[in-house]
C-alpha cells in the first residue's frame, strides 16, 4: 500500500463516510473509472505437411489495437452506464459526464468517486465545451478523488473485475463486437438491479490500519 499520509487518510475517510450514506436521489453516489481493452483475434495457420501424417493447423492470435471502457455504477441502485471509445482523452471523459448528468434529471448534484488521472477534473469541461455549458456541468457534479494508489476504494473496480471474468475472458477482434458484448453485459446487470454491498467502514479502517494512522498522529493509537 505504500506510505500512508494525512492526505491519504483524509481521502480514505471521506469516501468511507460517503459509502454509508442512505440513498438520496437528489445527491446520488456514483463510482467511475476507465479500463483499457486489447482487441485480439484468432489466426489459423497450416503446419508443414509430413508424409503419412494428418494435416494440422496452428492457432495463434492477431492484435487489432485497443480501446477503452468508460463505466460508472450507482452502488445503491445497481444502475450502470458505459461508453466504449478508441481513446480516453479529456473529450471522452467530458462527454461521458455530460451524458451521465442527463440520466439524473431530478438530481441536484452527482457525487462521483474517481481516481486522479490527469483527464479527470472540471478543467476537462472547459476544454471540451463552451464556458456556459462547462459551468453548468461543474454545478451538477462533485468529484471525490480516491487516494493515490488506492483504486480498491472505488467500487467500479469490483464491477470491472466481474466484467473481466464474465465478458472479457475471450478474444474479441473488433471494437464493434466488444461494444455489443460489454453494453449487453452492463444492461443485463442494470436490469437485474445488482447492487454492491460495501463492507469496509471508517471504524474498521481506523482499527486495521491503526499503525499507519498512528504514524500520522500518535493519538490515533486509541482506535486499536
Amino acid at each position: 500500500m505504500g506510505r500512508i499520509t494525512a492526505e491519504f487518510i483524509a481521502r480514505l475517510e471521506i469516501i468511507l463516510r460517503l459509502y454509508v450514506l442512505p440513498y438520496d436521489e437528489q445527491y446520488p453516489v456514483i463510482c467511475f473509472d476507465e479500463r483499457p481493452c486489447f482487441l485480439i483475434g484468432d489466426t489459423v495457420e497450416g503446419l508443414d505437411m509430413q508424409a503419412g501424417q494428418v494435416a494440422k493447423e496452428n492457432y495463434a492470435y492477431s492484435k487489432h489495437g485497443s480501446c477503452c471502457v468508460l463505466a460508472a455504477i450507482e452502488p445503491l441502485t445497481g444502475q450502470r452506464f458505459a461508453h466504449i471509445r478508441v481513446k480516453r482523452r479529456k473529450q471522452e471523459f467530458a462527454l461521458f459526464m455530460q451524458e451521465l448528468v442527463q440520466h439524473y434529471p431530478k438530481a441536484k448534484r452527482l457525487r462521483i468517486v474517481l481516481d486522479n488521472l490527469n483527464t479527470h477534473g472540471y478543467h476537462s469541461f472547459y476544454e471540451v465545451f463552451d464556458a456556459e455549458t462547462a459551468a453548468l456541468l461543474t454545478q451538477k457534479v462533485e468529484f471525490i478523488f480516491t487516494p493515490k494508489n488506492a483504486s480498491w476504494l472505488n467500487m467500479i473496480e469490483i464491477e470491472f473485475s466481474v466484467l473481466s471474468r464474465q465478458c472479457l475472458n475471450r478474444r474479441i477482434p473488433c471494437i464493434k463486437k466488444l461494444e455489443k458484448q460489454v453494453l449487453t453485459f452492463f444492461k443485463e446487470r442494470s436490469g437485474k438491479g445488482i447492487k454492491i454491498n460495501w463492507q469496509f467502514t471508517q471504524e474498521q479502517a481506523r482499527q486495521k490500519l491503526n499503525r499507519r494512522y498512528s504514524e500520522v498522529n500518535a493519538s490515533n493509537t486509541k482506535y486499536k
